[in-house]
């Protein structure tokens, strides 16, 4: 019978871009964004678009204007016929070149000052007068653009005075949640990415993934976690989240580094996340079971073996064409709740942001597609086995999409794909291309990181 064991395992070297790729999206890309997005309003019967973004969830204002927002919020407007108004204030107005759009002349750029800082001068102008000189007015349909959806499409996740502002000039009933528009699982303009999109996030995993090898190969009883993170060489990209560690006594939950030690048969765990990328390992720090809490000694045997086992038919289930549903049969049929507590989706879909939308539930009949970014983000928790995990990003790409990838990416994840077939038992569909240089690699005792679960 097949199990999963942890066995002597050597990752191979398959290294990673020359030089970073020119992820910039061309500006005839942008165009054709615009268009389809103004096809989209058209459908949904808006006369009017409204894409909020700010530091934290700047990615649906990112991927239609290039220009993520620095420091403040911003606001692209869009009306058919009439060029996208983008309103910044005053920090972003410098950072107006990174949009090609606006270099094209193609946006107009407002100067919008209650966007500014707090205690920076504001103009006269208000938001109100602003929105009636791009035609918001008593019986328009207005889309609002901004994180997630909710149970109501008046239920919108924009600031109040935004959102306020256009269902005064519109009436309520007329302003909606709009962002399906960017994140719906099935038709959604950001749950598939573009050939350059993927040679970016397949540099930004193998960043993560190279930090997170050198990280684990760091860790020794008395570390702090300052000097572990070290080791992930951050060297400038944007991130997607905040990276996290714990060990020693810090016990929350993506926690950040405080100074702690690392303790041996203690917990650990380190994230890093880049946009487009999300690396995360988490076990114990130990050489075996015997450096382990005796609630925990069969930790390999009842908890992390069968967690690898189910995340092995969840990698059947990966393929073009499966259902989300496809995907949380596969973990919840194998990991049963009252042990493993496996509390969000079975993966989730991964752009820009960290999360864009997960089609990954019970019933979905999501079909998943070419082009889509999974993040094997299966997170198992038990008060005392603590957690297991194998992280990592992983594209759907039919054979249209893969021979329009550069030929160094396509490689660098056929050979991955290969690794995990051969060396780990993993069943990778030819349509899947894991992104990252530890794809599949879980290694249950990092005192011994030589040692990685496979199935045999």
């Amino acid at each position: 019978m097949t199990q999963a064991k942890p066995i002597p395992v050597k990752v191979p070297q398959f290294g990673m871009a020359a030089e970073p790729p020119d992820w910039r999206v061309p500006l005839a890309e942008y165009e054709r964004r615009l268009v389809a997005v103004e096809a989209a309003m058209e459908r949904e019967g808006l006369s009017h678009l409204a894409v909020y973004g700010d530091r934290e969830h700047f990615a649906n204002l990112a991927w239609l204007t290039g220009l993520d927002p620095r420091f403040e919020e911003a606001l692209c407007l869009m009306t058919p016929g009439r060029k996208p108004a983008l309103l910044l204030g005053n920090e972003c107005l410098g950072y107006v070149p990174a949009a090609p759009l606006a270099q094209a002349g193609r946006l107009e750029i407002v100067r919008f000052t209650d966007f500014s800082l707090p205690g920076q001068v504001r103009h006269n102008s208000t938001l109100f007068d602003t929105l009636s000189d791009f035609g918001v007015e008593a019986h328009s349909r207005v889309g609002v653009a901004g994180w997630k959806t909710y149970r109501t499409p008046q239920e919108i996740d924009a600031p109040s005075y935004i959102v306020d502002a256009l269902r005064f000039r519109a009436g309520w009933e007329n302003v909606v949640n709009a962002v399906n528009l960017f994140i719906d699982n099935d038709l959604g303009f950001r749950t598939v990415a573009s050939p350059e999109e993927i040679a970016y996030f397949e540099w930004t995993n193998t960043l993560a993934s190279e930090g997170m090898k050198r990280v684990i190969a760091a860790i020794k009883p008395g570390a702090r976690d300052f000097d572990l993170l070290e080791q992930a060489r951050y060297n400038g990209v944007p991130l997607a989240a905040h990276m996290t560690l714990k060990c020693g006594a810090n016990r929350v939950s993506l926690a950040s580094a405080r100074g702690e030690r690392v303790v041996q048969g203690g917990r650990f765990s380190c994230g890093i996340a880049y946009w487009g990328a999300n690396c995360c390992r988490c076990g114990w720090v130990a050489e075996g079971p015997a450096d382990l809490p005796a609630a925990a000694m069969d930790y390999v045997e009842a908890f992390a073996g069968p967690y690898f086992a189910a995340m092995a038919a969840w990698f059947e289930a990966l393929r073009i064409g499966g259902t989300g549903d496809d995907l949380d049969r596969a973990i919840r049929s194998r990991l049963p709740w009252e042990t493993f507590h496996v509390l969000l989706n079975a993966g989730h879909l991964i752009h820009l942001d960290e999360w864009v939308n997960a089609p990954a539930y019970e019933g979905s009949q999501v079909r998943l597609r070419s082009g889509m970014v999974m993040q094997a983000d299966v997170i198992p928790s038990h008060p005392d086995y603590y957690s297991s995990r194998m992280e990592d990003g992983y594209v759907l790409a039919d054979a249209a999409l893969q021979a329009a990838l550069p030929e160094g990416v396509l490689a660098r994840c056929k050979a991955r794909r290969e690794f995990m077939r051969q060396a780990l038992g993993l069943p990778v569909g030819d349509d899947v291309l894991p992104l990252g240089n530890l794809c599949g690699v879980v290694q249950p005792f990092l005192l011994k990181p030589e040692l990685a679960f496979a199935l045999c």
